[in-house]
């Protein structure tokens, strides 16, 4: 329990004191605070105008308290500046907590899951592009470099360094760190955490990955897809499953393929209910893009043992308690608390209503032969339109959520597709303007 003594103590060393959390969208948003008066704004929160924040409020009625977590305190140590950080919790007033927080949506569905004896670790993949700046101020490749490559190739280790650094000093442990396949691309992995946690650690990590990169004279873009025929940046979720005394229920070494029966059922939850949570998963037009054939996102609803061409794939770990899944087909342009909160309430749908997740992919799903058709449920939603679509003629989803949040994503998501809808593209009139 950290102490608001403490807190105090430490902020004496800070800069700047900010209070970090989300919009609906998933873009990190913050509070600069006096840390003078941060015993007053934890007990009281803080004001601000919620109608200025995707989803959050509507002009009539916009005020929204912002409360900052103590548990979430860390102090975040760049090169010229020390600054406090907190995740903020977002409330309508001092009573009640905000329904379209979307921090809120995944304490409830972790509370329901604690319910049913159930509790989650979580390691999602951090990928993202490092990217450099032309004469004309365009975006393009910091480096050349493929899959694993060293310096000098590897332009960006100094920066996965340095990001490291950073995440130790604020008690973060990484796993691992390398490029990644394409031009430019960067993976960090961080040690496994509580679905909470994992989250609030997402916003964080992608706030110092991109001032990091800036300092380097750099920018950092988790965008999924920027690059024709490339592969795009993912945000693969590992995810395993324990009872409330730490046993790994995914686990089971009586049955054939080392999984148990849990497993498949949370397997067939995540299957069953996959394109009615895309636009969650991968929340905006560009995300679709990246969903082709032969570049590490699946297409295809399905899962298999170490298949990384399977929407859910089981890695091989000799350790039995490592026993997890990984879901591969969100990306970081996303919100994590609402794509971590769904996952695992697709899991635990599956589970309730004893769902089949039929046999494994066998070989490269990219690979079968499949005849064309321009709507088919076998696949993932190859566009938002249809992604929404889904959404939209399914239940799951706005149980998930909540009729409020559901509404107002909703409305955000089919806004943004219309606007991408109508807008005219340079490559629209090089092809068909003469």
């Amino acid at each position: 329990m950290t102490s608001i003594k403490d807190i105090k103590q430490k902020l004496k060393e800070t800069k700047l004191t900010k209070i970090f959390f989300t919009d609906l969208n998933g873009r990190i948003m913050n509070l600069p605070i006096n840390p003078d008066n941060i015993e007053s704004i934890i007990s009281n929160g803080i004001g601000f105008d919620g109608s200025s924040v995707a989803g959050y409020a509507t002009v009539d009625s916009s005020d929204r308290l912002l409360f900052p977590d103590p548990e979430s305190f860390r102090i975040v140590k760049f090169t010229d500046k020390k600054i406090g950080f907190f995740i903020g919790h977002v409330y309508n007033d001092r009573e009640s907590r905000a329904p379209i927080d979307p921090r809120f949506v995944l304490e409830g569905v972790v509370k329901k899951a604690a319910e049913y004896g159930f509790k989650f670790l979580v390691g999602p993949e951090h990928e993202f592009f490092i990217l450099d700046e032309n004469e004309f101020g365009e975006k393009v490749h910091s480096d050349d470099a493929g899959y694993f490559q060293s310096t000098p190739h590897d332009k960006g280790e100094p920066v996965r360094n340095r990001i490291i650094a950073i995440l130790k000093s604020c008690g973060i442990q990484f796993e691992k760190a390398h490029h990644e396949v394409t031009p430019s691309q960067h993976e960090i992995n961080l040690e496994c955490a509580a679905p909470l946690n994992a989250a609030d650690r997402t916003v964080l990590f992608n706030y110092i990955t991109q001032m990091v990169a800036a300092e380097f004279g750099y920018h950092a873009t988790f965008m999924p897809k920027p690059f024709d025929d490339f592969n795009r940046n993912a945000f693969h979720i590992h995810i395993s499953m324990q009872d409330l005394d730490g046993k790994n229920l995914f686990y089971d070494s009586d049955s054939e393929d080392n999984i148990s029966n849990n497993c498949k059922k949370f397997i067939a939850g995540i299957l069953q209910y996959a394109r009615e949570t895309s636009i969650i998963m991968a929340s905006t037009f560009n995300s679709y893009k990246a969903y082709i054939l032969d570049k590490e996102a699946p297409v295809v609803r399905g899962w298999g043992f170490r298949n990384r061409s399977s929407m859910v794939r089981v890695p091989y770990t000799p350790n039995p308690e490592s026993t997890r899944i990984e879901l591969r087909n969100p990306d970081p342009s996303g919100n994590p608390y609402l794509q971590i909160a769904t996952l695992i309430a697709m899991g635990l749908n599956g589970i309730k209503k004893d769902l089949n997740c039929g046999r494994p992919d066998i070989g490269s799903t990219y690979k079968r032969k499949y005849r064309y058709r321009l709507w088919d449920r076998r696949f993932l939603p190859k566009s938002m339109y249809e992604a929404l679509v889904e959404a939209e003629r399914g239940k799951f989803l706005k149980e998930v959520l909540g009729e409020e949040i559901y509404n107002t994503y909703m409305s955000l998501k089919i806004n943004d597709w219309e606007d991408h809808r109508v807008h005219i593209t340079p490559r629209e009139l090089n092809k068909y303007l003469t």
